[in-house]
């Protein structure tokens, strides 16, 4: 058997099991849609045409893709200076696989539809692992993170009881550069004149200050740590 249908403003001769390219369809892929517009339908040579449609005639189809055909180029040039006119247009077409030509009335069976469910239900299964494996997966990463976060927080010294000194009173350490040693436990003269090669290296190695200059406030916290 077969039927003519029109959708889309075009007209198809369609049997069942037929693979065809319509213009878009709202629906998900494994839907069934239906296609009440049947101009005809017949088998061998008895055929039946409709004034324009056929009473009680249904076309049902699966959904198999959503996708664009190629794209058209429309491209007009007048005899004028600079006059032409370049659209592109790329149709969307919806893919379906025609099920069932039903006549008289009759209701579609829904087999397509019942994959469409069973479709569904596994990828409603597979949503909860995926969920947890993505839950345990940061569970295990946040340990790191945090090791990590908490050596970076980490002072480079331990910052000893008492008021802190002005280091700003040294020569080349403003009062950003002050914050910054704060924050590394360094906050008295006495600490930086005690400063080994060792910490002057570990300091140069974290902090956006040269191993000479951190030498030149070692001297001079020296002479400001006697007073």
């Amino acid at each position: 058997m077969f039927a003519v249908i029109k959708t889309g403003g075009k007209q198809y001769r369609v049997a069942a099991n037929d693979l065809l390219k319509i213009e878009k369809v709202e629906a998900n892929v494994g839907d069934i849609v239906e296609i009440g517009h049947v101009l005809a339908h017949g088998e061998g040579e008895n055929v039946t045409f409709g004034a324009p449609f056929v009473d009680g005639a249904l076309v049902t189809a699966e959904v198999v893709e959503q996708g664009k055909n190629r794209t058209v180029i429309a491209f007009k040039k007048r005899r004028r200076q600079n006059s032409r006119r370049k659209i592109g247009h790329r149709q969307l077409l919806t893919t379906v696989r025609i099920s069932e030509i039903l006549l008289g009335g009759a209701k579609p069976t829904k087999k397509a539809a019942v994959k469409a469910e069973a479709k569904a239900e596994v990828a409603a299964e597979a949503a909860p692992k995926e969920a947890k494996a993505k839950k345990e997966a940061k569970a295990e990463a946040a340990p790191k993170d945090e090791a990590k976060a908490e050596t970076a927080a980490a002072p480079l010294f331990k910052a000893p009881k008492g008021e802190p000194d002005d280091l700003t009173v040294i020569k080349g350490i403003g009062p950003v550069a002050a914050k910054d040693l704060a924050e590394q436990g360094i906050i008295t003269f006495a600490q930086l004149a005690k400063l080994t090669d060792k910490d002057v290296a570990k300091i140069d190695e974290h902090m956006p200050f040269s191993a000479d200059q951190i030498k030149d406030w070692r001297e001079q916290a020296k002479e400001l740590a006697k007073k």
